[in-house]
C-alpha cells in the first residue's frame, strides 16, 4: 500500500450499552446474525473468542458464490477493544497466496482493530482495518461494513435492554 494511501476507518454510534455492542461482536451466536454484508450468509466452522484463539468461516454471497476466511484474536479487552487478523483460505483452512486473490493489491492478511467507548445508553464503535479506502470502496467491503453495521443496530434493538423497568 502506498504511503498516502487512507486506510479504513469507520465510526458508528449504537443505541445500545457497550456490555450489549461488545457481546455482539464475541458471541458467536450474535455474530451469525449480522457479521455478513446484505444477502450473504456466515457459517462458523469453528470460533474461539479469546487471546491467540482463531476462527475458520464461510461468507456466501447468493451470486458471487462462497469465500473462506481464517483468522486470529490478537487483543480482547473487554469492553474496549478488539484485535483480529483476517485471511482469505479454502474449505480446509489452507492460507490462499496473494496470486489467489480477487483483487489485486489487497493484503494477504488484513489487521482489524475495534474500540468502543460508552456513551451512557449508547456506544461508539471505532473500526480500522489495514487496507486502503479507495480499493475497499472499489470492492465493495466498505459498504460491507455499513451494512453489517445495520443489521448489528437492528439486532442490538431487538434484544430488550435488561437496564429498563420491568411493567
Amino acid at each position: 500500500m502506498k504511503s498516502q494511501d487512507k486506510e479504513l476507518l469507520i465510526t458508528r454510534i449504537f443505541h445500545a450499552p457497550i456490555d450489549r455492542v461488545f457481546d455482539a461482536w464475541t458471541d458467536p451466536e450474535k455474530l451469525k446474525r449480522w457479521y455478513a454484508p446484505d444477502g450473504c450468509t456466515i457459517n462458523y466452522k469453528h470460533i474461539e473468542v479469546e487471546e491467540g484463539g482463531r476462527f475458520h468461516y464461510r461468507i456466501t454471497h447468493p451470486t458471487h458464490g462462497s469465500g473462506w476466511v481464517v483468522g486470529k484474536y490478537l487483543e480482547i479487552l473487554r469492553p474496549e477493544k478488539l484485535v483480529y487478523t483476517i485471511r482469505l483460505s479454502n474449505e480446509n483452512g489452507d492460507i490462499l497466496s496473494p496470486d489467489d486473490l480477487k483483487s489485486a493489491g489487497w493484503p494477504g492478511e488484513i489487521l482489524i482493530k475495534v474500540t468502543f467507548e460508552s456513551l451512557g445508553d449508547q456506544t461508539k464503535a471505532v473500526i480500522y482495518e489495514a487496507v486502503s479506502e479507495e480499493k475497499a470502496r472499489k470492492t465493495g467491503a466498505y459498504r460491507g461494513w455499513l451494512e453489517m453495521f445495520d443489521k448489528l443496530e437492528l439486532q442490538l434493538q431487538s434484544i430488550p435492554n435488561h437496564n429498563s423497568a420491568s411493567a
